[in-house]
C-alpha cells in the first residue's frame, strides 16, 4: 500500500464493501466541498445505497421532517481500513442526529456555518485518524460507540474501524475521508487520493463484493 506526504498522491483501497454513491468529488472540482477548511480541498463523500443504487426511499413526510438515521440503509454499515497503519487519533462521543431531506436539509444548513465556528469535531462527528506511510487518513461521521481500534494501535488494510454514522456535520449517513499531511487539522495541508490507482466521480456508484474486498 503506497502512501505519500504532503506533495505526493496516497493511494488506498475503498474502506468498505457494498454499494456506495460518489458524492463532493475532486475528480469533478477543487476544493472539492466547495472550501479549503481543515484541509478538505480533496475530500470525497461516500453514501452508501441499497439494491437499487438510492438511500432512504423519499416520502411525503421527508420533504418536511427530520427522518432518524436508521431508516437508511447504510447506517451502521462497516467502515474499514483503506491502508496498513498505525491509529492516531479516535473520537467516538457524539450523537447520531436525525437525517435532513428537503425543506429540513435547507434549515439545517442555515446552520452550517455555527458548525463550522464551532471548529473540527463539530464538523467531522466521530472519527478515526490514521497514519499510513507518511500520509494521515481521516474517516469521519462515524457511529456514536462504533469506534474499534484506540489510538496508538496499528491495523491492517481491511480490518474494520467503525460503522457508517450521521454525526457531525451530515444530512445523512455517509462516509467523509481525506488525507492531511500531519495529524493537527488546524495546520493541516491537504494530500490529494486514489483509490486503486483512479478517482470516482460524482454519481458513480462503487461497488466491492466481500471476495473482491479480500484480495
Amino acid at each position: 500500500m503506497k502512501a505519500a506526504g504532503y506533495g505526493g498522491v496516497v493511494d488506498l483501497r475503498y474502506p468498505f464493501t457494498g454499494r456506495w454513491l460518489v458524492q463532493n468529488s475532486p475528480a469533478n472540482r477543487v476544493p472539492s466541498h466547495g472550501t479549503t477548511l481543515f484541509a478538505t480541498s480533496y475530500a470525497i463523500d461516500f453514501v452508501p445505497v441499497g439494491d437499487t443504487h438510492r438511500t432512504a426511499p423519499v416520502t411525503f413526510g421527508t420533504l418536511l421532517r427530520p427522518e432518524p438515521p436508521e431508516k437508511f440503509p447504510g447506517f451502521g454499515r462497516p467502515v474499514l481500513a483503506p491502508a496498513d497503519g498505525a491509529v492516531v487519533a479516535v473520537h467516538d462521543s457524539e450523537p447520531d442526529h436525525a437525517a435532513y431531506r428537503g425543506l429540513p436539509s435547507l434549515r439545517y444548513a442555515l446552520t452550517q456555518s455555527r458548525r463550522a465556528a464551532a471548529g473540527w469535531t463539530a464538523l467531522a462527528g466521530n472519527y478515526v485518524v490514521l497514519e499510513s506511510g507518511g500520509a494521515f487518513i481521516v474517516l469521519c461521521h462515524l457511529q456514536q460507540g462504533s469506534v474499534k481500534p484506540s489510538a496508538g494501535q496499528r491495523v491492517r488494510a481491511g480490518e474494520l474501524l467503525g460503522r457508517c454514522g450521521n454525526s457531525g456535520n451530515s444530512t445523512e449517513p455517509h462516509l467523509h475521508i481525506q488525507a492531511i499531511n500531519t495529524p493537527d487539522i488546524e495546520r493541516a495541508s491537504a494530500v490529494q487520493m486514489r483509490f486503486k490507482g483512479s478517482l470516482p466521480r460524482n454519481g458513480q456508484i462503487v461497488e466491492i463484493d466481500e471476495q473482491a474486498r479480500a484480495v
